[in-house]
C-alpha cells in the first residue's frame, strides 16, 4: 500500500480501522484489490460475491493472513437472505457487484439489467435497512456515450449506447432517489477503463489490456476491434481503490452524486497496443483488426476536477507507470505458469 498518500493513509486508519464494512463483488478484480486496503488499513470486512465472473483465490490468500478481518458470503445481490447476511452491521457498503461488458449487455440485456439494476436497488434498500451509513456505487463512463465534447464532465447529459450504460445510469438513479426519499448517504463513482494486476484475461469478453499482454505472452497477435484509433482514459486500479477510500474519511455529508474517476490521459487503443507490445517484449507482434463491436464508444476521457475538489482525489499511479507494472505482473505469472507446466 506504498501508494497511499502517508498523509491520507493516516486519515483512512482513523476512519476506517475496526469498523465493519461490506463489499459487493468483492472476489472480482477491483473489489479484490479494494478489500486488501481495507483490511490493510484495519477494516472488518464482509464481501458477497456469486462467484459468476471470479473465484475465492485471492479472498483465501487474505483470509489466511487475517481470519478475523474478512468474512466471506457466496450468494447473490438478488438473493434476499445472503445479501442481508452480507450488510449486517456494516457502517460502508461499497457495491461493485454488477454484470460488466458492454458486448455481453448487448447479447443479454434482460439479465444485465436485473443484475445491475434491479440488483443495485436491493443493496441499497439492505443497506438501509441494516443501518449503514453511506452506499458507494460503481458506476461507469459508460453514460456518456458518444457525446463528442472531451474532456467527459459530471453536468453532460447521459447519453447510453448500451444496455450496461442504461443498467449503469439507473444505479445512479437510484442512488440519488434513496438518499433523498430515505436519508441514505450515497455516491456514484464513474469509473473510466479500470486495468491492473488480476484482471481477467480468459474470456470474450476481457477487458484490452489483460486481453493484449495475454496475446503478446502467447506470442499471438491481439485483437483491436475498430479502427484502434478510439481513445479511452486507462486508469490504473490503485486509483479506483483510492477514490473509494476517500468516500470513507469524508467527513461532509453525501446524497446521490456523481463524480468521476479517471486518470484524465486520453490513449488511442493502437497506441495501448505498441506501449504493451514494448513492455512484454513482443514489440515485433503486429494487432490484428476486426469489426467494431456494438454499443462502444469512439472517445473518452475523465475530467477530475470534481471528484478533486469534492474528494481531495488525486491520481496516486500514472497510466505509464500502470501500464509497466501490469505488464510486469502478467508476464511474470504467464512464466510461472509455464514452469509449473513443464
Amino acid at each position: 500500500m506504498d501508494w497511499i498518500p502517508p498523509q491520507e493513509r493516516e486519515r483512512f486508519t482513523s476512519a476506517l480501522s475496526n469498523q465493519l464494512v461490506c463489499v459487493t463483488g468483492g472476489a472480482g478484480f477491483i473489489g479484490g484489490h479494494l478489500v486488501d486496503a481495507l483490511v490493510a488499513l484495519g477494516a472488518r470486512v464482509t464481501v458477497i460475491d456469486d462467484l459468476s465472473n471470479s473465484d475465492t483465490s485471492h479472498l483465501a490468500t487474505v483470509m489466511d493472513a487475517c481470519p478475523d478481518q474478512l468474512r466471506f458470503v457466496q450468494g447473490s445481490i438478488l438473493d434476499p437472505v445472503a445479501l442481508s447476511s452480507g450488510v449486517e452491521g456494516a457502517r460502508f457498503v461499497f457495491h461493485l457487484a454488477a454484470l460488466g461488458s458492454v458486448p455481453r449487455s448487448v447479447e443479454d440485456p434482460a439479465r444485465t439489467w436485473v443484475v445491475n439494476a434491479t440488483g443495485t436497488m436491493r443493496v441499497l434498500s439492505a443497506a438501509h435497512k441494516a443501518g449503514a451509513r453511506r452506499v458507494v456505487f460503481s458506476a461507469s463512463s459508460s453514460a456518456y456515450g458518444n457525446n463528442p465534447e472531451l474532456p467527459k464532465v459530471e453536468t453532460m447529459a447521459p447519453e447510453p449506447e448500451s444496455p450496461y450504460a442504461a443498467s449503469k445510469i439507473a444505479g445512479e438513479g437510484l442512488c440519488r432517489a434513496w438518499s433523498g426519499s430515505y436519508g441514505l448517504e450515497t455516491l456514484s463513482l464513474r469509473y473510466f477503463n479500470i486495468f491492473g494486476p488480476r484482471q481477467r484475461a480468459g474470456s470474450a469478453y476481457a477487458a484490452a489490456i489483460p486481453a493484449f499482454l495475454s496475446a503478446y505472452s502467447e506470442g499471438r497477435s491481439p485483437t483491436i476491434f475498430g479502427s484502434g484509433e478510439q481513445t479511452r482514459d486507462f486508469t490504473h486500479v490503485n486509483n479506483a481503490v483510492f477514490a473509494n477510500l476517500l468516500t470513507c474519511a469524508h467527513e461532509g455529508s453525501l446524497s446521490g452524486e456523481v463524480l468521476n474517476v479517471g486518470a484524465g490521459v486520453r490513449t488511442s487503443v493502437n497506441e495501448l497496443a505498441r506501449v504493451l507490445g514494448s513492455h512484454s517484449g513482443a514489440s515485433g507482434v503486429e494487432p490484428e483488426h476486426a469489426p467494431e463491436r456494438a454499443g462502444e464508444v469512439m472517445h473518452s476521457v475523465s475530467d477530475i476536477g470534481a471528484i478533486r475538489e469534492r474528494l481531495g482525489y488525486e491520481v496516486v499511479t500514472p497510466m505509464d507507470e500502470g501500464l509497466e507494472k501490469t505488464a510486469a505482473w502478467f508476464m511474470a505469472r504467464m512464466s510461472h505458469s509455464d514452469r509449473g507446466r513443464a
